[in-house]
């Protein structure tokens, strides 16, 4: 039945089979349906792809009407961007300026004014790529050392301004333009320049520079858009990077720890060579064997059918190599989605998925797309019970998250979309197909405040014991700077770009905090995740930000969980706000010294805005305590997802809780599972508390010494605690720490 359904679908959708049975599975299959879509998808009608588009106006230029026509020189300029042919498109806009007399200044001005600062990144934060490059604010090795682009992209924008000085987009661009020469403020005209984007709003929090040590261990991909996971595939006790890209020639990376501070690419070794795409990517245990699989999101963003791609789902063979099974496991799906959140919905110690795909009036396809649930049949199956469980959201989904908000015992879902509307579904229980879910949207107050919406997880950001939601808005009419320098000269604009940050209630019911938290700031989240860089137990908040518009040069945004009463934005201070687009993020203790550094994926749509993937490594950012959980189910799902995790214990002689669950983070980019918990200055914990997800088991451990890496199994009362070499990060061609050591005792 699998075979047919595929052979079926894949006819109508490529004019081609797959050899696939129900007894196998294979990734050269996967590998070649991919393939198959992405020839099929390499079209003029493709919106994201210029390569096409630019073969098609150059036969127009060779034709006698048509030769020397500004209109197709523009539109072909503009390609060339696009395909990272920067010089180029240059020449084109100038050649349109310099001899078409009745070419628009207001179309075309702009045009070619980015342009020049296109150049102006190629030249030299791509081509000459630094630890400093595109980091705002633009200083030290990040000032341009070939000035050109920048300096032709100042004249054009002075033009601009001169025609339109209520310009906010171009005034916004002008001040980073100055600031690639090392020439902000200082030698920006004071008609033009936007104070104070060099510093901390708030200076009171701010944190030592972060330093991007991606290039000196071999993580430093160059790529568009995509996905990360941050865990343990091999279980040796130290963490692996899986990253994506979300075009079908996109490759996926596996990068191994060796243990000593250094990585080992084992793509091609590992089998994923060809099983290409991928917007997001996530970590499951699907089959509750121990090992971690890999679950691959496809075809986001494509309209018009061009996002009819299958997901993946790769199990983890646990000899350092991944197969395919998405034909077998029954998860075979042709629907544009990025985002999914694995969760035992029916407690019966399996994960199941809930997928949130894309629908749009302009997308065609055999059938429409709309949210989906695959039940885990325990056997290595899954089986779609959308329609019975009543949770078949038709939007273009853009974010799904999970977790129990009302404390009931079942794990519910919230919906972010791209239509206008938020969805929170809650979970009613088991049935006999599986579980039901109700739209408790309007009873929670979730949905007031009507605009799109993107990133987004549910988390207890004030440590009460109720998870609280985050939703990223996404709502915009102009470029990104446009907003980004209106809202810092203190212009009144339409919301829009914000983080909606929802307090739970405890009732069912949510509040709107988002002005009194301090986030009501322009971000763009289109990737993000949640950590605690300082271990004080409160959960901060990195944003990758952007979209496909290269006017829209906004940096990425940190913002640090101040006693769960507010944010402060450390953007500056911590170095990490990159210019160029970010989507995957994750947390992690890499280096097992108990602080986070976090692995952004960059990049954006087009192959002309590829860009390289940073690892930002945490300075030290406080002397706080911690504690690392390792959590194994045997009743609960093995992989732990979904139990809730309570730290209790005396800091400066006040007695604190700290809560956090399972789960790898936000819905765009994956921390790992084990649990990386701040305690601050508390000595030592008074009690670790566990409830089981799905299994109704709650465990308790006393007196626990902070600064370690316990493994936990459920229903095991004595915890291992494991020991782990503290990696130093250095050049490839520096020494590093000593050979690996460890151990396991109990307590």
């Amino acid at each position: 039945m699998i075979k047919k359904k595929i052979t079926a679908a894949l006819m109508m959708l490529c004019g081609f089979t797959i050899i696939a049975s129900c007894q196998s599975s294979s990734n050269e299959d996967m590998a070649q349906v991919l393939k198959q879509i992405n020839i099929k998808n390499n079209t003029i009608s493709n919106p994201f792809n210029p390569e096409m588009k630019l073969a098609y106006c150059d036969s127009l230029l060779k034709t006698k009407r048509l030769g020397k026509s500004p209109e197709v020189l523009f539109s072909k300029a503009a390609l060339l961007l696009k395909a990272g042919q920067e010089q180029q498109s240059v020449n084109i806009y100038k050649y349109l300026m310099d001899n078409i007399d009745f070419m628009s200044t207001d179309e075309t001005l702009p045009e070619q004014a980015i342009a020049y600062m296109r150049l102006g990144e190629r030249s030299n934060c791509m081509l000459n790529h630094s630890g400093s490059s595109c980091i705002f604010p633009i200083k030290d090795d990040g000032v341009h050392k070939i000035q050109t682009g920048s300096r032709k992209a100042i004249e054009v924008y002075k033009m601009l301004l001169k025609l339109h000085p209520n310009d906010y987009q171009s005034r916004w661009l002008i001040n980073i333009a100055y600031m690639t020469l090392g020439e902000y403020p200082q030698k920006v005209p004071k008609d033009v320049l936007i104070p104070g984007l060099n510093t901390d709003s708030d200076t009171t929090y701010q944190v030592k520079p972060f330093v991007d040590v991606a290039a000196n261990l071999g993580l430093n991909i160059n790529g568009r858009a995509g996905g990360v996971i941050v865990d343990d595939f091999n279980n040796d006790g130290y963490l692996d990077i899986m990253t994506s890209g979300w075009d079908l020639s996109d490759p996926m990376h596996y990068f191994q720890n060796n243990q000593d501070g250094t990585f080992s690419d084992r793509t091609e070794a590992s089998g994923l060579k060809g099983i290409n795409g991928g917007l997001n990517i996530q970590q499951t245990d699907y089959n509750n064997d121990g090992k971690l699989d890999i679950f691959v999101l496809r075809g986001a963003w494509l309209t018009r059918g061009f996002g009819n791609q299958p997901s993946s789902l790769l199990r983890n063979n646990g000899d350092g190599t991944f197969t395919d099974v998405t034909a077998i496991s029954g998860l075979f799906m042709l629907h544009p989605t990025q985002t999914a959140t694995w969760a035992d919905f029916n407690n019966d110690g399996w994960l199941d998925v809930f997928v949130g795909n894309e629908n749009s009036e302009s997308m065609y396809s055999a059938d429409e797309s709309t949210c989906q649930l695959y039940m885990n049949n325990r056997n290595g199956t899954f089986t779609n019970i959308t329609t019975a469980a009543h949770c078949g959201i038709k939007a273009f989904v853009k974010g799904v998250t999970s977790a129990d908000y009302d404390n009931d015992g079942f794990v519910d879902v919230f919906i972010s979309t791209m239509d206008g509307h938020k969805y929170l579904l809650k979970n009613k229980g088991k049935t006999a197909a599986g579980v039901d879910f109700e739209d408790v949207t309007a009873q929670s107050g979730l949905d007031q405040i009507k605009q799109r919406t993107f990133t987004t997880w549910f988390y207890d950001y004030n440590n009460d014991g109720w998870p609280d939601l985050m939703v990223a808005n996404y709502h915009f009419e102009h470029t990104l700077g446009y907003y980004s320098a209106a809202a810092a000269l203190g212009k009144a604009v339409p919301e829009a770009g914000n983080i909606y940050l929802y307090k739970n209630n405890h009732n069912g019911t949510f509040t709107n905090v988002t002005k009194e938290a301090g986030l009501d700031k322009v971000v763009y989240s289109m990737g993000a995740n949640f950590g605690d860089i300082d271990n004080d137990g409160y959960p901060d908040m990195y944003f990758g930000t952007g979209n496909p518009d290269f006017k829209s040069l906004v940096p990425n945004k940190f913002f640090r969980n101040i006693d769960g009463k507010r944010f402060a934005d450390i953007t500056s201070s911590s170095r990490m706000g990159n210019l160029q687009k970010g989507h995957g993020v994750a947390f992690a203790d890499l280096r097992n010294n108990g602080h986070q550094d976090i692995f952004a994926e960059m990049g954006g749509a087009y192959i002309g805005d590829s860009y390289t993937s940073s690892l930002y490594m945490n300075p030290g950012v406080s002397n706080n305590n911690w504690i690392s959980l390792k959590l194994n189910g045997t009743k609960a799902n093995n992989a732990a997802i979904g139990s809730h995790i309570k730290l209790t214990f005396m800091e400066n002689g006040v007695k604190r809780s700290v809560y956090k669950d399972v789960n790898s983070g936000g819905s765009f980019g994956s921390s790992p599972l084990q649990q990386e918990i701040g305690i601050g200055q508390a000595k030592v914990i008074d009690e670790i508390e566990i409830k089981w997800a799905g299994s109704g088991t709650v465990q308790y451990f006393k007196n626990v010494a902070p600064n370690q890496f316990l493994n936990i199994t459920e229903g095991n009362d004595q915890y291992k605690t494991t020991q782990l070499t503290k990696l130093i990060f250095r050049g490839k061609s520096m020494p590093v720490c000593m050979p690996m050591q460890m151990a396991a005792k109990t307590n």
